[in-house]
């Protein structure tokens, strides 16, 4: 009977949720690994000549995003600049970075949303094309219940310039698809928040999709379906404003892949142009 009685209760709890996030330019005010130009540069990551070659495609990113043809040829040479980059060297620079770096841009009106969607009770997300050992300590940081993140593959300690798992376009789609199936998300209630038009294909995998910060094209898009468009626009210093929050502590694994070489390339060069007296925030 008590078994019974424990099955009929399982059968009528509500269906889970989730609110399903991007990161740059939704929840922060850079690119994740634009932040960590002057690190990588200082650390031999970035030399002059790939910073030169990466700073076009930095800046059309900043200004306004990049199409699909333009991301999938940043993409092929991103990968081979990351080829031989040693994994622990990388892992100590944003260890050492990613608090003073990532903490002041955190958007205050990000942080309320990912607040008010665990008081109700759903999981958050964070789903990225940037790579997942800078995208899960700052899902940590943020207090998100899973993140989706590009991977690179590793050979003898270097990443080998191959990507496992790219996480752009259709597969953020797929990968929530996955995810939904695994811990029981039920979609059509869950949320999603993006400022690209690339990220169409995850904005249509739920049932509240929202623009957020919306490039040209995603704008169109989201008058076009009658989406809401928000629109954030103040960093604040996430352990003031989260103090519950705090930094993970102790090692945290951290890679700045696909994104990182255009992002942490084109910072150093307009951070060279503009002297060392440009702040980062």
């Amino acid at each position: 009977m008590v078994v019974a009685y424990a099955r009929l209760v399982e059968n009528h709890l509500p269906p889970r949720t989730a609110a399903f996030f991007d990161l740059d330019k939704t929840v922060i005010a850079k690119s994740s690994t634009l932040a960590f130009g002057r690190s990588f540069y200082h650390g031999g990551l970035i030399n002059r000549r790939a910073v030169l070659r990466t700073a076009y495609a930095q800046f059309v990113y900043l200004v306004g995003g990049a199409d699909h043809d333009q991301m999938e040829g940043m993409r092929k040479y991103l990968s081979d600049l990351c080829r031989g980059w040693n994994v622990q060297q990388v892992r100590e620079i944003v260890a050492e970075t990613l608090h003073d770096l990532i903490d002041p841009i955190i958007y205050d009106e990000a942080a309320s949303l990912i607040e008010e969607h665990r008081a109700a009770g759903r999981d958050v997300v964070i789903v990225s094309a940037s790579g997942s050992e800078v995208v899960e300590p700052i899902g940590e940081m943020l207090g998100a219940d899973h993140v989706i993140a590009t991977r690179m593959i590793v050979e003898d300690g270097a990443y080998n310039g191959e990507i496992e798992h790219y996480v752009y376009g259709p597969a953020k789609a797929e990968a929530i698809a996955r995810l939904a199936e695994s811990e029981g998300y039920d979609l059509e209630r869950s949320f999603a928040y993006s400022d690209s038009v690339t990220d169409i294909p995850m904005l249509e995998a739920v049932g509240h999709p929202y623009a957020v910060n919306p490039d040209r094209a995603l704008r169109k898009e989201a008058v076009a379906r009658e989406w809401p468009v928000l629109t954030f626009s103040r960093p604040v210093r996430l352990n003031q404003r989260l103090p519950s929050l705090s930094m993970p502590q102790g090692p945290v694994l951290v890679l700045a892949a696909v994104g990182a070489a255009a992002a942490t390339a084109g910072l150093v060069w307009l951070a060279s142009r503009r002297r060392r007296s440009i702040v980062m925030s």
